[in-house]
């Protein structure tokens, strides 16, 4: 796909503008102890690879690696954390979402596929493979239950973005990409949102009910730190976890920077929202290897519609 268009009108300009001054905004209050900050919900009881935070329809919290990789731990509403399956052979999750029927999706990194856990039965799956040396690393779902993979491969720091259909069908929808990261699609589905980690560049396509990939931009460059798991609330806003830096961020469908919120451990590596009202965000932080939360005003995008599927 061709590379990224930028807005050249004088509206536009102007909002690329906003943005650029709330990111130095952003950095300056990062270095400070004014930001708000997270605290705890869970233990030290995940390993460095903490990810794939995930909430399901009935309010459950799960999250991948308890205790030792390959495994899916279900966490308590006190934060009490349990062994919820072990995958089968070396798979080890990364990026996790539920389907509408309550299948659990996971990006399965060393076997370049996407696993499915049944509902009913946790049988585990293979949903979707993928060729070549990327690791599949992310998955974003639309309402109809289209998916979309980040697929990065960090030593070579490019990136491929997949699609997959509901029968199980795979199709390259762009590998003109940096190693790619976070994903996430907006509450419309009308805007699919992907990230990089090593260029720090937030990226959006047009998107339509078919899952086809159009018009893709450049929203924000960050000017450091590693960019990783992100989700949107019902607004369309971003939540994006800052690897290293300690933090998450706050962004605009525009790609403004609202705020931050700091992490007591330097590497948050994903985020999900949840709670009673959809209004706690949890964030896995691999240094530490717990779940970290913090309240925030507008519940995630996918609270009313996992509240419809009850």
């Amino acid at each position: 796909m061709p590379e990224p268009t930028r807005n050249t009108d004088m509206k536009k300009t102007w909002i690329l503008a906003l943005g650029l001054a709330g990111t130095l905004w952003a950095c300056s209050e990062s270095s400070s102890d004014t930001l708000p900050r997270s605290t705890d919900f869970t233990g030290p009881v995940f390993t460095q690879g903490a990810e794939g935070p995930a909430v399901r329809s009935d309010g459950v919290l799960f999250s991948l690696n308890f205790e030792k990789s390959g495994t899916v731990g279900q966490v308590d509403d006190k934060g009490n954390v349990s062994l919820f399956l072990q995958l089968p052979g070396d798979s080890h999750g990364n990026g996790t979402r539920f389907d509408s029927k309550g299948n659990m999706l996971i990006a399965d990194q060393p076997g370049h596929r996407i696993l499915k856990v049944d509902a009913n039965t946790k049988d585990v799956s293979v949903y979707a493979e993928f060729g070549g040396p990327n690791e599949p690393n992310d998955i974003a779902i639309m309402d109809n239950d289209i998916i979309f993979v980040a697929d990065p491969f960090f030593q070579a720091g490019t990136g491929r973005l997949w699609r997959v259909l509901t029968d199980g069908t795979v199709k390259l929808m762009d590998e003109e990409l940096d190693a790619v990261n976070g994903i996430e699609v907006s509450p419309d589905n009308r805007t699919l949102y992907v990230n990089t980690t090593n260029t720090r560049k937030l990226l959006a396509y047009d998107l339509d009910e078919n899952g086809n990939l159009s018009n893709k931009r450049l929203l924000l460059t960050f000017p450091d730190y590693a960019l990783d798991g992100m989700r949107c609330d019902e607004d369309g806003h971003l939540w994006i976890a800052r690897w290293e830096k300690g933090t998450v961020v706050y962004v605009s469908p525009n790609g403004l920077i609202i705020k931050e919120v700091r992490t007591t451990g330097k590497r948050p590596s994903n985020v999900a929202f949840g709670g009673k009202d959809g209004k706690t965000l949890f964030i896995t932080e691999q240094e530490r290897g717990v779940i970290e939360q913090f309240r925030v005003d507008v519940p995630g995008r996918n609270f009313k519609l996992s509240q419809q599927r009850q």
